[in-house]
């Protein structure tokens, strides 16, 4: 009860933000504490990103919530997610689609993907696969994507992700190093890109292929 008390004061914290009914409803559903290392649970209903390990962290859960409304998530859509955390991002995501949607999220750091998985399977969400890859290479085998959510900053869209995004399909991710901005961009049905500017954000970077490569120096 005290976690059900602490989860609705937060949501409804989450409406300054205007955030819609579908997604604040959507986290009223999720038990983050479930989804935060046990050294953090007296803080997982406080409004910041929590770090959960390996130099990752769990993002604010009003990011979480602009993320899904930016995506304008609906009932069934198949979404790549690049960056699984601790899993909770996917299952907010995963309220919103319902069982008839998909979710492949992509963790980079096997631990962190044993972690996810674990905490998705604990909160009762079997909609989502977290698979151990280079989420800058997309997931090509189950392209393409009705929406693609990137919760680590790159420096540029990575080309496999635009690739893998269906005509009419959304993606939102964070760009930038030092400085980075928030993009929502649309593929349009004859595959021209629109890319819209939503601010400014902090997000740990996207490391791969097409992200950062921290071999060599990149931070």
């Amino acid at each position: 009860m005290e976690y059900e008390r602490e989860r609705k004061k937060l949501v409804n914290s989450l409406r300054e933000y205007n955030i819609s009914e579908k997604t604040l409803n959507a986290m009223k559903k999720v038990p983050r504490h479930l989804f935060v290392p046990s050294v953090q649970i007296a803080n997982a209903y406080v409004d910041h990103p929590l770090p959960i390990g390996y130099a990752q962290t769990i993002s604010a859960p009003h990011m979480v919530a602009m993320m899904c409304d930016l995506l304008d998530l609906q009932e069934g859509l198949t979404i790549l997610e690049i960056g699984a955390g601790s899993g909770y991002n996917a299952a907010v995501m995963a309220e919103i689609i319902g069982s008839k949607g998909k979710i492949y999220s992509i963790e980079r750091l096997e631990k962190l993907a044993v972690f996810a998985q674990d905490n998705l399977k604990k909160a009762g969400y079997s909609n989502v696969e977290v698979i151990c890859a280079d989420g800058s290479l997309g997931l090509p085998e189950h392209a393409p994507y009705d929406r693609i959510c990137v919760t680590a900053s790159a420096p540029c869209t990575p080309l496999p992700l635009i690739e893998q995004l269906k005509p009419g399909g959304i993606m939102a991710i964070p760009e930038g190093k030092a400085y980075q901005r928030l993009y929502l961009i649309k593929k349009d049905m004859e595959g021209n890109i629109i890319k819209e500017d939503r601010g400014g954000v902090i997000f740990v970077p996207l490391v791969g292929d097409h992200g950062f490569n921290m071999l060599c120096g990149d931070r």
